[in-house]
This record gives C-alpha cells, sequence and structure tokens, in this order.
C-alpha cells in the first residue's frame, strides 16, 4: 500500500506540532489515567469532558520521533505544480491566500474535475492571494474552513486589539497574548510596529515565548514562494519582508524559548508578552495567567478563534486582570462564499451540514449559511458521501503508425469515423492503442526469434464489418448465392429478410443484425455479409 501525501509547505506544520510536544513533555506524567473514559464516568464529569466526543479514542500526544517520521513522507510542491497520482488522477495546490503554505487543491482527471477549498482568504495580508481563476469549471467543489466568527470583521478586531494593548501599557499594566508560533501573530506584530511610535509605545519591551520562537521568525522571512507580490519584491532586494526584524535588531522584540535562562534576566514589566497555548492548558501562558491573573491592571486578549475564552478561563477563577476577546480569523465568511461561487460556477457544491443552516443562535440570520443553486450537499462527520458524477470517459492515446493507417470517411461536413484494429495496451491507468499483431509467416524451418519481435505472431484478422446495410443490394446479392423466394417486410426499428426456401430470417435493425434459422449452422455461417457496405459508417469499432 502506498501512501502520498503533498504539502506546499511542512514547516509551518513541523512549528505547530514541535511546538505541542515540547509543552507536553515539560510536564510529565507517572501515571496515565484512562477509566475516566468510560461512558458511565464520563457524564458525571464537568464540561467540557462530559460532552467530548469518542473519548475512547483519544490517544496520548505523539513524540518528536513521530513527527519526524510523518513530516519524512510528505513530498514538497510548489503553487500550480501539477502532481500525477498513479496516472490515475492529477492534484495540483492552488494559494489558499489564508496563511504561509496554505493551499486549496484540483484533483482532476482528463473528463472530470474536484475542487477541494478549505482555510481561504480573500483578504490582503502577507500570504500570496488566494488562486481562484483555477477553481473555475468545477463538476464539485467541496468547502470546507470557513470563518469560525461570521460576524467579526478583522480589520475592527486587529483595531481594538491594539487601542486595548495601548490603554494597558499606558496604564501600567501587562499585556498577555495567547498565541499560536505562526499565523496571525506575523500580522499582529506588523501592525504593532506601525503603530508603536504612534502610540507612544517604543519604550515597551515586545517578547515571544515559544520553543519554535526563533525558527517560526525566520522561516517568515526565507520562503518568498509563499508570500504577497509586495513582500517577495523585499526578499529579492534584498530586504526582510517582515518588519519584525528590525523590531528584533532594535531589541523592541526579544524571543525565548522558555521562561528560563535568558528570558529572566532580561524581564522587566510593563511588558507584551507572546506566548502559547492558546487554550491556557499548557505552554509559558500557565505561568503568566498566575503572575498577572490577580492585578487589574493586566490584560489578557484573545485573538485566536479556536477556543472558547470563558472556558479557556474557567480554571483561573476568580480572575482580577481584564479579559479581552478580539477573535481575528481571515477565512472566507458567507458573504465572501456567495460570491466566489457565482464566480467559479461549480456544477455541484459539497460542504459541512453547519454551513447549510444558521447558527443555533442566531437561527433567524439566514445571510449566515450557504446560499447556491443547485442546493449544497451536505455531509456531517465521519460520513462517507457520493460524490454527484460519475466517470464515463477515458482518455486513449494512439501510435504514431497506426494513425498513419486510418482511413477516415465523412459522415457529415466535420465529422468524420474510421474503423480501426488495434491492441488496447494499459498500463498504470494510461491507454495506448497499439498496432495489431502481425501474421504469422510460413517458414521452411527454424528459425532463431530476434529480440526486436516483441510483438506476437497471430492469425490473420478478420475483417470488420460495420455501417448501415442497404437492403435492395443485399437481396440482389443473395440472389447471386442462389437464394431464391425472398421477401422483405418494413419494421419499426429496420426489416425483415425472409428466405423461404431456406427457413431462415434476418432481422436487419439499426445497431444489430439477427439470423434465425432451423439447426443449420454451416448456413449461418454463410459469409453473405461480405458485401460492399455503405459509405456511410455508423461508429468507431475496436477490436
Amino acid at each position: 500500500m502506498y501512501l502520498w501525501i503533498l504539502c506546499p509547505n511542512s514547516a509551518c506544520q513541523r512549528l505547530l506540532m514541535e511546538e505541542l510536544v515540547n509543552f507536553i513533555e515539560r510536564v510529565p506524567k507517572a501515571q496515565s489515567a484512562s477509566l475516566w473514559k468510560n461512558k458511565d464516568i464520563q457524564r458525571l464529569l464537568p464540561s467540557p469532558l462530559k460532552d467530548a466526543v469518542e473519548v475512547s479514542t483519544w490517544r496520548r500526544c505523539y513524540t518528536m520521533q513521530e513527527v519526524n517520521s510523518a513530516l519524512s513522507k510528505i513530498q514538497l510542491v510548489g503553487y500550480s505544480q501539477k502532481i500525477e497520482l498513479f496516472g490515475a488522477v492529477q492534484v495540483t495546490p492552488l494559494s489558499s491566500g489564508y496563511a504561509l503554505g496554505s493551499s486549496n487543491w484540483i484533483i482532476q482527471s482528463h473528463y472530470e474535475k474536484v475542487s477541494y477549498v478549505s482555510g481561504s482568504s480573500l483578504l490582503t495580508t502577507h500570504p500570496q492571494p488566494m488562486d481562484q481563476a483555477s477553481l473555475k469549471n468545477s463538476d464539485v467543489l467541496i468547502l470546507t474552513g470557513l470563518t469560525q466568527i461570521p460576524t467579526a470583521n478583522p480589520d475592527s478586531m486587529v483595531g481594538e486589539f491594539c487601542s486595548n494593548l495601548s490603554l494597558t501599557v499606558r496604564n501600567g499594566g501587562n499585556v498577555l497574548v495567547p498565541c499560536y508560533p505562526s499565523g496571525v501573530i506575523y500580522d499582529l506584530l506588523e501592525c504593532l510596529y506601525q503603530y508603536i511610535d504612534s502610540a507612544g509605545l517604543s519604550s515597551i519591551p515586545f517578547y515571544f515565548i515559544s520553543p519554535v520562537a526563533n525558527s517560526s521568525l525566520e522561516f517568515s522571512q526565507i520562503f518568498a514562494e509563499w508570500l504577497c507580490h509586495n513582500k517577495q519584491t523585499k526578499v529579492y532586494l534584498p530586504e526582510p519582508p517582515f518588519p519584525h526584524a528590525e523590531l528584533i535588531q532594535t531589541n523592541k522584540l526579544k524571543h525565548y524559548p522558555s521562561i528560563h535562562g535568558d528570558f529572566s534576566n532580561d524581564f522587566r514589566q510593563p511588558c507584551v508578552v507572546f506566548t502559547g497555548h492558546p487554550s491556557l492548558r499548557f505552554g509559558d501562558v500557565v505561568h503568566f495567567m498566575e503572575l498577572w491573573g490577580k492585578s487589574s491592571l493586566n490584560t489578557v486578549i484573545f485573538t485566536e478563534p479556536d477556543f472558547t475564552y470563558l472556558e479557556a478561563l474557567a480554571p483561573y477563577q476568580p480572575l482580577a486582570m481584564k479579559c479581552i476577546y478580539c477573535p481575528i480569523d481571515t477565512r472566507l465568511n458567507f458573504i465572501q462564499v456567495s460570491k466566489l461561487l457565482k464566480e467559479v460556477q461549480p456544477l455541484h457544491v459539497v460542504c459541512p451540514e453547519q454551513y447549510t443552516q444558521p447558527p443555533p443562535a442566531q437561527s433567524h440570520r439566514i445571510d449566515l449559511m450557504i446560499d447556491c443553486q443547485p442546493p449544497a450537499m451536505s455531509y456531517r462527520r465521519a460520513e462517507v458521501l457520493a460524490l454527484p458524477f460519475k466517470r464515463r470517459y477515458e482518455k486513449i492515446e494512439i501510435m504514431p503508425e497506426l494513425a498513419d493507417s486510418l482511413v477516415p470517411m465523412e459522415i457529415k461536413p466535420g465529422v468524420s469515423l474510421a474503423t480501426v484494429s488495434a491492441v488496447l495496451h494499459t498500463k498504470d491507468n494510461k491507454h495506448i492503442l497499439q498496432p495489431p499483431p502481425r501474421p504469422a509467416q510460413p517458414t521452411g524451418g527454424k528459425k532463431r526469434k530476434r529480440a526486436s519481435d516483441d510483438i506476437p505472431d497471430c492469425k490473420v484478422l478478420k475483417p470488420l464489418l460495420s455501417g448501415s446495410i442497404p437492403v435492395e443490394q443485399f437481396v440482389q446479392t443473395l440472389e447471386k448465392h442462389g437464394f431464391s423466394d425472398i421477401k422483405v417486410e418494413d419494421t419499426a426499428k429496420g426489416h425483415i429478410v425472409l428466405l423461404q426456401e431456406a427457413e431462415t430470417l434476418i432481422q436487419i435493425e439499426e445497431d444489430s443484425t439477427h439470423i434465425i434459422c432451423d439447426n443449420d449452422e454451416m448456413l449461418r455461417m454463410i459469409r453473405i455479409l461480405r458485401i460492399p457496405l455503405s459509405s456511410k459508417l455508423r461508429c468507431l469499432c475496436l477490436k
């Protein structure tokens, strides 16, 4: 069994997984609890554990060895690079405009096309813009990864983030920003770069604390292929595409692998700290929540939409520090999706069930659902769905020497057909018509076969018969062969030729010919049909 994993950029995935593994391994547990997975016990637990789905399938977190093993199986590809999978389909990654290396996918055969759209953005941020043109003319468009906060405007959220950050540090407080080590943090640092001097924050230190902080900041500067045009231009000047390089050079932004070591010596307040994990359940963020949570001067600002901030804060209550929820999600909202679908016009749309109905808390908001024609096909978690199209055609190539032997006949203006006898060779889902085997040549004695004779010898091929039968000419030919007392009857589908003396009936229809005789196989096998055929050929015959 072969497994192909294609990815435009595995560096971001590695950063997220490496940080998670590092956080988990910092607090090893001598024992592993599993009795709570029993359904009778689980229902007695507090939320969200009692509401967790399929907890029996939960496993221990992976290790770095497993991460490296998994990533070693990934084949890196570039945007718009066409990759053929076993000759059956061709897959192509397209820029989705959401994050560094994020992609949509085209899966197509010669006659069918499926587009997979996930985690896409039409906003102008640091990644390369979304490729919409390549999604056109899709038989099926699978749509997922839409924004989790369709009512929130990312631009206004960024403005609210900056204003609350500025207000807190001016009052002598500290700001904690739980975040991932890549993604939105690049945009936040770029906004702060433009905001620091005008807001009078040039003396406030910014700390980025993560086991992969250094790698994240360096990777973002070298992946020019995944960046928007303006940032690509800076790379080739050469200049740093992101302004956080200048923040690091001027010591306004400092990064550390953890809160231990150098950070302990450099740490001063008030300050702004970016660290993980956004769930507030592990990582260095836990230390700062306990350190600053008892003072109302401090503020924690949530920017990641993946976690409900009230549930994240629950273990830290009572909490004196201020909590600001500014979720920044640049992925497609329902208005943008409607415009996108009108532009690319897929024949069918497939999406999760929750996208086809308003949110439960806002049942009157019919604008917060996908509206397209024909209506989208929906699916639920772990459901197997049959896509609404079938493969009806396959592409077949024909060898040049075989093509030279064809004699097309025009059946109507602009349309010509020809009969062909060939061998169909199929390998790796590719089909090729090759010249038929040569007839066996009589030889007087033994002869050593040449290595070049790769096409086996065989009997002479019988001629192919096709086309419509001219009935009058057919009757005349029968009479020349000694048949008499012939009657012809017209039917709705063709003709019936009755040979009364031979007690034989020949039924001629548009797509078939039947010869019916009584226990006279030799008579049935007579090659009476070897007569000049009409020039109006009906089909291309393959043998």
